[in-house]
């Protein structure tokens, strides 16, 4: 009898205590920790996406895990030009392209413009006329290059070359329709949009843009409901919930739209800052030793070499760079980088992150505006200079205001190309005011490019900006170029005749990485150059990043690509 009892008691105990393990995950899972409330109730209160695992890669995206790193240039200093000092550098986890844009990418954004933004309609000539290249940056006063003037962009041999004649301006471009394209994919997978609305249904009144989307879903598509909740799980997500007078979902639609907390959408695609390129083009993941680096990388690959030691290629060059004067691809039929402009992308081994042309191929844009010296005494972490802080614009009624067709933005730039800056479907920005930084203590106003440019050691003579009898003295006192149009629109060039000290300024941008035009002396990742950004060259490209949302590593059980 006892033995039955003394049973009995401890079955209930285990009972109990599975019961309670069992709350106790439940709690965590489907209750509130703060309040015990039902969270995804079927009744209605708080929804969260509980089930979230972690961010997946974007197309064409390759995760870069972050870490610590010696930013700045480790090797010998020939030049003495003290640019990019070595510095300890923290990055976090982000992504990036696998490769170099291309030209078959790029085609792809020209012409989804001209379909939507018809370049024969005189309110959206300029869409298309300024995110197209400038071909004519390979034509050479002593050499015979319009082949590629004619050819390089648009000829299929051509389409997984890099893209080039992309200004600094024009990536950022492709880089916001890009996110937005992938996005609305992303949507529409998800059945929350109408299926194949992206081809047949958009127009220049009708585009999709993400922030949009996250802070007006109801303004998306212009306005059109058809579309936004129209996708193949409407009658599951409420899509047929009635709306209020304002044209926002009525009380009894649940959950009829994407937001931020479901963590469907990617964040943007962008250009890396000028640290995560140099700290995903070392790849110094393959020289790692427990918790330090094996000595230090002058190149992507391992050792101090250009040329490929590997039996089966020996002597064959790791990257396509100029081997020297006159030489852009060695001799016919004899082991060299097998190109004498611009390569194939992966046409050479990736590094350790799986990062293809990474040195050589073409130099790449990244976010940041040039200064001799990386401010590392001001900050460590995520280091990027070029910050320009901006808000939703807002309505008289308190909507946020979109971008309409006919409120276009352009901007012209210094060599008089025009280039549209906002358009129809996104959010319109304005400058952060006094009142947004009242009292706060990491940023007090909108443009902080030049941010500690002000104390003494940034003019020539040692002297406070507001001190500085001359602006010849200031240490960044570049050329300004002017343009102006007449009645007919026709664009009138000034050139800038005043004395200059320099031609560093808030609009030239940093470039990263030797081009088939440079010698292996550029190679090296460390290597910085800066250039203005409403220029291109033929030997500049990009590539994206994406910054990474969440836990600093992958999960094991899933890939780090797409």
């Amino acid at each position: 009898m006892r033995t039955n009892v003394a049973f009995k008691t401890l079955f209930t105990i285990a009972l109990g205590a599975s019961l309670f393990s069992c709350n106790n995950s439940k709690d965590y899972k489907n209750n509130s920790r703060a309040t015990g409330w039902d969270i995804n109730s079927k009744d209605g209160g708080f929804q969260y996406n509980t089930d979230y695992k972690e961010q997946e890669a974007g197309p064409g995206l390759i995760f870069v895990e972050g870490g610590t790193f010696t930013m700045g240039k480790v090797q010998d200093d020939p030049m003495h030009d003290w640019n990019n000092t070595p510095t300890q550098q923290h990055i976090q986890s982000f992504y990036m392209d696998e490769t170099e844009v291309t030209n078959m990418m790029y085609m792809e954004y020209l012409d989804w413009l001209k379909n939507v933004f018809p370049p024969e309609e005189a309110n959206y000539k300029n869409i298309y006329k300024g995110a197209v290249p400038d071909t004519l940056v390979w034509r050479n006063r002593l050499g015979f290059n319009e082949t590629m003037v004619n050819n390089y962009l648009r000829h299929p041999a051509y389409a997984n070359y890099p893209v080039v004649g992309v200004n600094w301006i024009q990536a950022v471009e492709f880089s916001k329709w890009r996110t937005n394209r992938v996005n609305e994919l992303m949507l529409e997978k998800e059945g929350y949009t109408k299926e194949g609305a992206r081809y047949t249904d958009i127009d220049a009144g009708t585009t999709f843009d993400t922030e949009t989307y996250l802070n007006a879903p109801s303004k998306v598509y212009g306005g059109n409901d058809e579309i936004t909740r129209g996708g193949k799980n409407a009658d599951e997500l409420g899509t047929a919930a009635e709306t209020g007078a304002d044209g926002e979902p009525g009380s009894d639609a649940k959950n009829i739209y994407i937001q931020r907390k479901d963590g469907v959408l990617l964040p943007e695609y962008r250009l890396p800052t000028e640290a995560e390129w140099e700290y995903a083009a070392l790849g110094l993941v393959g020289i790692r030793n427990y918790n330090v680096y094996r000595g230090r990388k002058k190149y992507p690959w391992d050792g101090q070499y250009t040329r490929s030691g590997d039996a089966k290629n020996q002597g064959d060059q790791l990257a396509n760079f100029k081997q020297g004067s006159g030489d852009y691809g060695g001799i016919a039929g004899w082991s060299d980088d097998g190109a004498d402009i611009t390569a194939e992308v992966k046409s050479y081994a990736p590094n350790d992150y799986g990062l293809y042309d990474m040195a050589g191929n073409v130099a790449e844009w990244v976010a940041d505006v040039y200064r001799p010296i990386v401010d590392d005494e001001f900050n460590d972490f995520n280091y990027y200079r070029g910050n320009v802080y901006t808000k939703n614009a807002i309505n008289e009624d308190g909507s946020v205001k979109v971008v309409a067709p006919d409120g276009i933005e352009y901007d012209t730039l210094s060599n008089g190309k025009i280039i549209a800056r906002a358009l129809p479907g996104e959010l319109a920005q304005v400058p952060i005011t006094e009142m947004d930084t009242y009292l706060r203590t990491n940023f007090s106003k909108s443009d902080n490019r030049d941010y500690r440019d002000g104390d003494k050691s940034s003019s020539r003579y040692y002297e406070p900006f507001n001190e500085i009898s001359s602006p010849s003295k200031r240490m960044y006192n570049s050329p300004k170029f002017a343009t102006s149009s007449d009645s007919l629109g026709n664009i009138k060039p000034k050139y800038d005749d005043s004395e200059r000290t320099t031609l560093v300024s808030n609009e030239v941008r940093v470039y990263k990485g030797g081009s088939w035009r440079d010698r292996a002396y550029w190679l090296d990742p460390a290597q910085r150059r800066y250039f203005p950004q409403d220029m291109a060259t033929d030997y500049i490209g990009f590539r994206n990043a994406m910054s990474r949302v969440g836990s600093k590593s992958l999960d094991k059980n899933k890939t780090a690509r797409n």
